[in-house]
């Protein structure tokens, strides 16, 4: 008994002495793997700074060997663990109750330690050669998936701000929430991965503190196909001098006070430079947008500059296309840039307009909230945030003209289908384009098999030649009751 007492303090001390080597090895590769992981070899190869000097095939195998020798410390650990149980079931060992304690503190501790170095294991990257992935792993929910490089977009990106607000957030209660998810799954546009340094330079802010003034940039980011934009947690900047917004009954055709927008990334610095119709600042197509009393005033009220020899304009009065769903039009969602005077006049027939539109060379946005209107901040890139079949109407003018792309000009108008409930109307207003291109986008629109209650083509007069047409007519959505 003395001598089985002797050697299984001589086991103990050796178990000890291993494992003290061992959580040394484990506290290196750690920090080793945490490095590796932070400046991740894509985001060290898209950046200037740090390209220089490091290869793709060098990164890749230090990579690699990290994984390697991971996988070896997962096996001993293992070995040990499994002779420890070995040794545990032995009958003249169970006698000795201190040593089978210190056992199965070790046994935990060890379990312990392989959950994390296995973690650490499943998060590095997969090289060809390493592992295989099996194909039920492909039909495993994302949160579950050993994650490879591939499915952490965060490791894209240096900003630590970025890297939190991508990565998958599990439920705390570790089960589905009342949307049947097992976490929060917060995105980002694809083209963001392509606009890597204007996206990091919008991310860079201090927590809490007053975000930077740089919308400019945000909305670039947006145009360009960076859309959504991650969320900040910085506090946005408002004007300096905020004033209350004028009353309903006075604010629709009155210019909003100019202390109520931010004026510095704009040539005009008020709303008179904008509703001055000889300065030309801001957006081209809308540079009478702000003159609120003699441009926007009769839209769509009175008829405005019809065609000289044939009488025929290109604008419809709301009037008339309310007539031919006489109570039926309720809500609707004009697509343009502009103020927000389709929208005004719309409310006067009892009508509900929310206005999609973006700040191009102008406060659009501003302007449409503060004449007591809905402003959408949307751009082309991106679906419409309604659901199937909801709306009585869609107007637009100004935007969807020559210049769009032919299968772009269809994705849009398959998704203001899908929000278009059977019956509701699509609107559009004066689309211009060459008429060597007007077939080609008549045939876009008719593609829809809509009913047609208004179309015409005339002249567009503003320029000195005739190469361009105006385009407008007013559809119904049919009911499509074989579905």
């Amino acid at each position: 008994m003395a001598r089985a007492g002797v050697f299984l303090k001589f086991r103990a001390s050796r178990w000890v002495s291993g494992l003290t080597v061992g959580l040394g090895i484990l506290a290196i590769l750690i920090c080793v793997t945490s490095l590796s992981r932070f400046y991740s070899l894509r985001s060290l190869l898209v950046t200037d700074t740090f390209s220089n000097g490091v290869s793709p095939e060098s990164q890749g195998m230090t990579q690699s060997e990290v994984r390697i020798t991971v996988e070896n410390v997962i096996k001993k650990i293992q070995q040990e663990l499994e002779e420890m149980r070995e040794l545990s079931m032995k009958p003249s060992e169970s006698s000795s109750s201190s040593c089978s304690s210190s056992m199965l503190k070790f046994s935990a501790f060890l379990a312990d330690i392989l959950g994390h170095i296995e973690s650490i294991h499943a998060s590095l990257p997969v090289f060809e050669g390493t592992c295989q992935q099996s194909e039920e792993i492909k039909h495993i929910h994302p949160l579950l998936k050993p994650k490879q490089q591939s499915d952490e977009p965060s490791s894209y990106f240096l900003v630590e701000e970025i890297r939190k607000y991508v990565k998958i957030k599990p439920n705390r209660l570790g089960k589905q929430n009342f949307m049947g998810a097992n976490g929060t799954f917060t995105s980002i546009g694809h083209a963001c991965f392509s606009m890597k340094k204007e996206l990091e330079d919008y991310m860079d802010y201090d927590i809490g503190d007053l975000c930077q003034d740089d919308w400019r940039l945000a909305q670039q980011l947006m145009v360009h196909g960076c859309d959504p934009l991650p969320r900040r947690r910085c506090f946005a900047r408002a004007p300096q001098l905020y004033s209350q917004p004028f009353p309903i009954n006075k604010s629709m055709w009155k210019l909003p006070d100019d202390r109520n927008v931010r004026w510095s990334k704009y040539r005009c610095k008020n709303f008179a430079c904008l509703a001055n119709n000889f300065t030309h600042r801001g957006f081209f197509k809308c540079a009478d947008c702000f003159n609120l009393s003699h441009h926007e005033m009769p839209r769509w009220i009175q008829l405005v500059n019809p065609h000289p020899s044939s009488n025929l304009t290109a604008d419809f009065l709301i009037p008339d296309v309310l007539d031919i769903k006489p109570g039926e039009i309720r809500i609707g969602l004009d697509f343009s840039i502009g103020t927000g005077t389709f929208a005004a006049r719309m409310k006067e027939f009892n009508v509900t307009v929310i206005s999609a539109t973006i700040n191009l060379g102008a406060p659009f946005c501003e302007t449409i909230a503060l004449r007591g209107l809905v402003p959408l901040y949307l751009t082309i890139n991106q679906r419409l945030p309604f659901f199937d079949n909801t709306l009585d109407l869609i107007h637009t003018t100004r935007f969807l003209d020559g210049w769009i792309d032919f299968v772009l000009l269809e994705y849009v108008l398959y998704d203001w289908d899908r929000v278009l409930r059977p019956g509701g109307l699509l609107w559009i207003d004066s689309f211009f384009c060459l008429k060597e291109d007007l077939d080609d986008y008549l045939d876009v629109f008719m593609m829809l098999r809509y009913k047609k209650h208004k179309w015409v083509v005339v002249p567009k007069l503003d320029k000195e030649d005739d190469r361009e047409v105006f385009f407008s007519a007013v559809l119904e959505k049919p009911p499509r009751p074989f579905g």
